[in-house]
């Protein structure tokens, strides 16, 4: 019986992927001499790529035993229970739509899926210390950290106002490697305030977090610039951020952060699930005292933690300062709250030792999405804080709830 209703699910999965897929060429070649060119935009190039997914989906269970499922109320049930972030935004996306069909459109994906790369190379980042029941609330800090000193030394020669008048025009890659290497020394920090004194991460952090934006802020200040906004950017540092691929023939090109980051999340799938470092991450996560009976090294891999998260927020950071051409030393602020957020919702469990990749961009999407959608129909800001607490609020109860079945 239970193969007969994982068949069934797997045919369903086929099924809906193909009729989606047909759909959507049937409208791509129609749209025009039914005049519905201005009504669903790129709504049919949606479609294919969702058909196209889940026409995958369906072969990918019928090759692999353990992604089977079973097509029972009680699975049907979990699913709604698990997918209930997922499944409400949905919603607001096809409601988004109908109100402003403009949204349907290559253009607007495109610069969503540019708006998260940046959230979701530091998202990768913090759900490390996650996954081990911990946090980081310096990560943002250390982003901003990252911002001022690559931009400080990346300024073009007639700049009036330049951080340091006299230094020479450095090499690309020397700022971006100093930047980054500021971040992983106050990460060691983090790993061994947490891991030497078994302090708490949330207090070891939140001290790291101060002692980096007094350390920042006093960077910044220093003459001439007297914490002045940083600009006069080099443009190849600016390319970094801004550098467009494939543009052209009306089409606006992919944002060079859209590969970068899809780059760090294939390295990070790769660390977490094929690396003796990741699987220690999971078990110190899941039961430290367990993973020390087992002669897991719970000092080096905590440390290791914390430095690989900082690595990734001094990557964010970087290119975040590349992006605007900018910084300033409140570059970053509060963006540690919001990748934590993308991650529970991703399914990273705050109990630690549960979480994956895919949950994570899914996390970080789903908050780009709704946050660009509320913008795109006007929503009034502060209602659009009111449903982002919601939506944490919700998901952190649904987590916890997971964790009690368990």
């Amino acid at each position: 019986m239970a193969e007969n209703q994982t068949s069934k699910t797997k045919r369903l999965f086929t099924v809906a992927g193909f009729i989606i897929l047909a759909l959507g060429i049937i409208l791509y070649f129609a749209k025009a001499p039914l005049g519905l060119n201005r009504k669903i935009y790129d709504l049919p190039i949606f479609l294919i790529i969702i058909g196209v997914c889940f026409a995958l989906k369906g072969f990918m269970m019928r090759a692999a035993a353990e992604n089977e499922l079973e097509l029972t109320k009680k699975s049907f049930g979990e699913f709604l229970t698990n997918n209930a972030i997922l499944l409400a935004m949905l919603v607001l996306v096809v409601v988004i739509c109908i109100l402003q069909p403009r949204f349907m459109q290559i253009r607007v994906a495109l610069d969503i899926l540019t708006q998260s790369s940046t959230k979701l190379i530091m998202a990768l980042g913090i759900c490390f210390t996650l996954l081990i029941a911990g946090t980081d609330l310096s990560a943002g800090r250390m982003v901003g950290l990252a911002a001022v000193i690559s931009a400080s030394m990346m300024q073009t020669a007639t700049y009036a106002n330049r951080f340091f008048p006299d230094l020479p025009q450095v090499q690309l890659w020397l700022p971006i490697v100093i930047a980054i290497v500021a971040c992983m020394i106050f990460g060691a920090l983090n790993g061994f305030l947490v891991a030497k004194f078994d302090m708490h991460p949330f207090i070891a952090t939140l001290a790291v977090q101060v002692i980096i934006y007094g350390a920042c802020s006093l960077y910044f200040d220093m003459p001439p610039n007297n914490s002045q906004p940083i600009g006069g950017i080099r443009s190849d540092f600016a390319q970094l951020g801004q550098m467009r691929l494939f543009a052209g023939k009306g089409f606006p090109g992919i944002s060079i952060l859209i590969p970068i980051a899809a780059v760090i999340c294939v390295i990070i799938w790769f660390v977490l699930n094929k690396t003796v470092f990741g699987k220690n991450v999971y078990a110190i996560g899941g039961n430290r005292e367990a993973a020390v009976v087992a002669g897991i090294n719970v000092f080096r891999n905590i440390m290791g933690i914390f430095i690989l998260a900082s690595c990734l927020y001094g990557i964010a950071g970087v290119l975040e300062a590349a992006r605007t051409a900018g910084a300033t030393n409140n570059y970053g602020n509060g963006y540690e709250l919001d990748a934590i957020a993308a991650c529970v919702v991703g399914g990273v469990s705050l109990s630690g030792g549960i979480g994956k990749v895919g949950g994570i961009v899914m996390g970080v999407l789903i908050f780009t999405i709704i946050q660009y959608g509320l913008q795109f129909i006007n929503v009034s800001p502060m209602w659009q804080q009111v449903i982002k607490g919601v939506i944490i609020a919700v998901a952190v109860a649904i987590d916890l709830t997971k964790y009690r079945r368990k």
